[in-house]
Protein backbone atom coordinates (compact mmCIF):
# COMPACT_ATOMS: atom_id res chain seq x y z
CA UNK A 1 0.00 0.00 0.00
CA UNK A 2 1.25 3.36 -1.30
CA UNK A 3 0.78 5.84 1.55
CA UNK A 4 1.68 9.78 1.79
CA UNK A 5 2.52 11.37 4.98
CA UNK A 6 4.06 14.81 5.57
CA UNK A 7 7.65 15.65 6.90
CA UNK A 8 9.95 18.68 7.53
CA UNK A 9 13.19 18.36 6.59
CA UNK A 10 15.51 21.22 8.78
CA UNK A 11 18.55 22.98 7.36
CA UNK A 12 20.57 19.74 8.02
CA UNK A 13 19.03 16.93 6.32
CA UNK A 14 16.69 15.84 8.94
CA UNK A 15 13.53 14.38 8.34
CA UNK A 16 10.90 14.66 10.67
CA UNK A 17 7.42 12.92 9.61
CA UNK A 18 4.18 15.08 10.95
CA UNK A 19 2.56 11.83 12.16
CA UNK A 20 3.57 7.90 13.33
CA UNK A 21 4.70 5.70 10.53
CA UNK A 22 4.69 2.32 12.17
CA UNK A 23 5.51 0.28 8.87
CA UNK A 24 5.53 -4.32 9.45
CA UNK A 25 8.83 -4.09 7.79
CA UNK A 26 11.60 -1.90 6.22
CA UNK A 27 9.94 -0.06 3.45
CA UNK A 28 11.44 2.49 0.66
CA UNK A 29 10.39 5.81 0.72
CA UNK A 30 10.58 8.82 -1.65
CA UNK A 31 10.97 12.25 -0.51
CA UNK A 32 10.01 15.25 -2.59
CA UNK A 33 11.31 18.69 -1.21
CA UNK A 34 8.70 21.41 -1.49
CA UNK A 35 10.10 25.18 -2.02
CA UNK A 36 6.81 26.98 -0.01
CA UNK A 37 6.77 26.92 3.73
CA UNK A 38 4.94 24.82 5.19
CA UNK A 39 0.89 25.77 5.69
CA UNK A 40 0.36 25.87 8.95
CA UNK A 41 3.29 28.59 9.63
CA UNK A 42 1.62 30.66 6.36
CA UNK A 43 -1.79 30.71 7.86
CA UNK A 44 -0.43 31.65 10.98
CA UNK A 45 1.35 34.34 9.78
CA UNK A 46 -1.16 35.58 7.66
CA UNK A 47 -3.94 35.30 9.99
CA UNK A 48 -3.00 39.05 11.94
CA UNK A 49 -2.94 40.48 7.80
CA UNK A 50 -6.28 39.24 7.88
CA UNK A 51 -8.13 39.96 10.64
CA UNK A 52 -7.21 43.93 9.80
CA UNK A 53 -9.47 43.21 6.68
CA UNK A 54 -11.96 40.50 8.15
CA UNK A 55 -12.69 42.10 11.46
CA UNK A 56 -14.50 45.64 10.30
CA UNK A 57 -17.98 46.31 11.31
CA UNK A 58 -18.70 46.60 7.22
CA UNK A 59 -17.58 42.51 7.11
CA UNK A 60 -20.36 41.96 9.78
CA UNK A 61 -22.59 43.47 8.13
CA UNK A 62 -21.99 42.12 4.72
CA UNK A 63 -22.00 38.63 6.03
CA UNK A 64 -24.86 38.79 8.26
CA UNK A 65 -27.84 37.35 6.14
CA UNK A 66 -25.50 33.75 6.56
CA UNK A 67 -25.56 34.18 10.04
CA UNK A 68 -28.16 31.96 12.15
CA UNK A 69 -30.81 32.69 13.72
CA UNK A 70 -29.93 33.91 17.70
Amino acid sequence: MIRTVEAVIDEHGNVMLLEPVRPMSTRRALVTILEEEPVAETVLLSEAALAEDWNRPEEDEAWAHLQSAR
